[in-house]
């Protein structure tokens, strides 16, 4: 059957344009075009601008601006008028589609599609009464016919193309569906009326294609019957096949002999097949032969419909060249509209900003930051404010000892200082000590006189002096102490990174720890993408709703039909509110499975933030240990100053005392030997037993004091103590006088 010759197919004439009140260029072009496929793309171009210009001046009937429009009426051949663009609109659309089907019954076989949807439009968009050739009979005929010649088409191709015999059977049987449509209406007697003598023509053509692809039809399900191997099937398919064909042939009397020779065509093949299947059936297989009518029936499969034709569509009428004529009453529609996309949107932020709070106030409480969850990277390498430490003394490696030479230095002044204020205080102790001695000494003798000017001066100097070393030595002390603490990590920043690094706290996680973690960042991960792709979807509504302006549309659309256009105009965000809404309802799911990971999380996340205590805080020590060298340094040059100065004060100082001390202890020798001189003789007295008596103890004060500390000598006899001290004999004479009056 691949290579049965074409049945003709039926086409209509096109209708012959009279007076319009338009542009001649423009009526011209529209109504004169060629008979290819620019002619019908002119059409659709022509009837896109009428649409677009009766939807903005009164053209139509009894309305202001209407202007009479004449067509040849096809099957009668009078002239038809109406005052009414829409009857304009009605006859091109009218010629689209007879334009098409001319071109489908060329030897192209070009898709009827367009033809039918043509003519359904013009069916179901505009009045019935213009013109008997668009009566609501003759339309519903032709696009039955042209739905049955589109799926003779798709027959032919399925063919060519050897798809399976059910598939062609179906499509065989679908083409008889629509041509028993079409017979139907040609057989009612209205239309018959209507087409006149060219009724008969079409009707008898009809019928024959009724029973010839009824024919094909039976002959694919033979076909399948034997490739099941149900051989008695594939016998009455075959004979079924074979009457119809027979039927097709007596009704083809007349037909061209392009008809005759596709029935010959069939029959040799329809014949042939049956003949074959009976021989074989008796003769081997022996199956019964079923009854027609036990068998299930062919049901059709209708693989062409008629295409929509849409007259306000940019990609097939063209830029709009009315465009700037926008009425009053569309700018109204056009805010209408406006608030339904506003409601529409306010809908759906409610719901969303619902959501997120909820969302929102569960990670508040949760305090789960999914970038630092665990912080594990952190312990991989050395902070950058680390490694700007260790970079800075790495070009300086005499760092530490710069800062110990200057701290011993410092101690070194320290320590003089200390020595030298602890000589004058000794020695201002030593005076005072003696001076106590000497006025026991003298007993009776009354109270020396003050001490000299220049001790009371030394000892207010020495008092001001360690007071300033006390204080001193207090921040000394705190000074050694802050070099001690951060001289261990200075050194730690001076050396190798590795020991930086193993010196910094590294968490220790066991298997189920990592698994607990790795579960916990994949559902923030999940929490982040829920919202990034709300975020989205979000953007992408309100892009939509900005760009979305119907005003054209609204411009050829009848008032009566607003409604209708917003309703199909909204169901464009139809789609975004289901992906919405499918994230909206994920959120309970995704905070349940985390509430349960982060229940288990919790004993990981506890030592996982003592850990980064101790690192923070390991941190922030040294930095601030390599942040104070610089002071401590300064201070330690402070100290050295201050002590470097206070040194010399204390050198001078130590001069005076010792001075003052001399004098001081001179004074004092003098008034003891003025005071023995003042003493009269003692009287002899009888000699007492040679007992040992020990001199009073005079500390040497100054150069020139006496060796003689301590002296033990006999008591002298009692003629002997008046004498004076250079009459003594031996070492007595010796003795000072103080000495001599100690042992009276």
């Amino acid at each position: 059957m691949e290579a049965v010759p074409r049945m003709p197919m039926i086409w209509l004439d096109l209708k012959e344009a009279g007076e319009f009140a338009f542009n001649a260029a423009v009526k011209k072009s529209a109504v004169s075009v060629p008979r290819d496929f620019e002619g019908c793309s002119t059409l659709r171009k022509y009837l896109g601008q009428l649409h677009f210009l009766q939807s903005r001046i009164p053209m139509g009937a009894e309305q202001d601006a209407a202007v009479p429009v004449t067509w040849t009426e096809i099957f009668s051949g009078k002239a038809v008028t109406h005052e009414d663009i829409k009857y304009e609109q009605a006859c091109v659309l009218y010629n689209l589609g007879a334009l098409h089907s001319m071109l489908g019954a060329m030897d192209k076989r070009v898709s009827e599609e367009c033809a039918a949807g043509a003519f359904t439009y013009l069916r179901d968009h505009f009045p019935h009464s213009y013109s008997v050739d668009m009566s609501h009979q003759i339309l519903s005929l032709n696009i039955n016919l042209m739905l049955g010649q589109a799926q003779e088409c798709l027959l032919e191709k399925s063919m060519l193309d050897n798809r399976k015999s059910f598939l062609v059977a179906r499509i065989s049987a679908q083409v008889v569906d629509y041509y028993k449509e079409a017979c139907r209406a040609l057989e009612n007697s209205e239309t018959a009326s209507l087409l006149g003598k060219i009724q008969k023509d079409w009707k008898k053509l009809v019928q024959m294609k009724i029973y010839y692809f009824a024919a094909v039809a039976h002959l694919h399900m033979g076909k399948q019957a034997e490739e099941q191997q149900k051989f008695g099937e594939r016998v009455i398919y075959f004979q079924s096949a074979l009457d119809k064909l027979n039927e097709a042939i007596k009704l083809a009397k007349g037909q061209p002999e392009t008809v005759q020779e596709a029935l010959r065509f069939t029959m040799d093949v329809i014949g042939g097949k049956y003949n074959s299947a009976k021989k074989d059936n008796d003769f081997i297989y022996h199956e019964a032969v079923p009854a027609l009518d036990t068998l299930q029936s062919v049901k059709g499969a209708p693989l062409v419909k008629a295409l929509p034709v849409n007259p306000t569509d940019p990609a097939v009428t063209g830029p709009d060249i009315f465009a700037k004529l926008v009425p009053m009453a569309a700018h109204e529609a056009s805010s209408l509209y406006s608030e339904e996309k506003a409601k529409l949107l306010r809908d759906v932020m409610a719901k969303i900003e619902a959501k997120n709070e909820v969302l929102d106030q569960f990670m508040d409480s949760m305090q789960l930051d999914p970038e630092t969850v665990d912080n594990l990277d952190m312990y991989n390498h050395i902070p950058p404010v680390l490694m700007e430490k260790c970079a800075a003394l790495s070009v300086r490696p005499d760092t530490v000892r710069n800062l110990v030479q200057s701290m011993q230095v410092l101690s070194g002044v320290f320590t003089d200082v200390e020595a030298s204020l602890k000589e004058i205080r000794d020695l201002l102790e030593e005076d005072e000590a003696q001076e106590r001695k000497l006025q026991e000494l003298l007993g009776r003798v009354p109270p020396a006189p003050g001490s000299p000017p220049g001790l009371a001066e030394v000892s207010k100097e020495c008092s001001k002096y360690l007071e300033l070393h006390e204080k001193a030595s207090f921040t000394n002390t705190e000074l050694h102490r802050a070099m001690n603490l951060h001289l261990g990590n200075l050194r730690l920043l001076g050396g190798p990174l590795e020991q930086v690094r193993a010196a910094l706290p590294t968490p220790t996680l066991t298997e189920d720890n990592k698994q607990v973690l790795q579960n916990l960042k994949r559902i923030l991960a999940k929490v982040q993408e829920m919202r990034d792709q709300r975020m989205s979807l979000e953007q992408q509504l309100r892009e939509m709703i900005q760009k979305d302006d119907i005003t054209t549309s609204l411009v050829t659309t009848d008032r009566s039909e607003m409604k209708k256009l917003f309703e199909e105009q909204l169901r464009k965000y139809d789609q975004l509110k289901v992906y919405l809404e499918q994230n909206l309802a994920a959120q309970e799911n995704v905070l349940k499975a985390l509430t349960d990971a982060n229940v288990k999380y919790a004993a990981v996340r506890k030592g996982l933030a003592e850990v980064e205590h101790k690192w923070n805080t390991t941190v922030q020590t040294l930095v601030a240990s390599y942040e104070a060298y610089e002071d401590l340094m300064k201070k330690s040059q402070e100290g050295k100053d201050f002590y470097t100065d206070l040194e010399g004060k204390a050198a001078k100082l130590l001069e005076r005392a010792r001075a003052a001390c001399q004098a001081s202890q001179a004074q004092r020798q003098q008034l003891l030997e003025r005071e023995l001189k003042k003493q009269p003789p003692p009287r002899p007295t009888a000699p007492k037993p040679p007992l040992q008596k020990k001199l009073p103890e005079l500390e040497p004060v100054g150069p020139e004091a006496s060796e003689l500390g301590s002296l033990a000598l006999p008591d002298l006899p009692e003629e002997l103590r008046s004498l004076p001290p250079e009459l003594l004999p031996g070492p007595l004479a010796q003795l000072p006088p103080p000495a001599l009056a100690a042992l009276a």
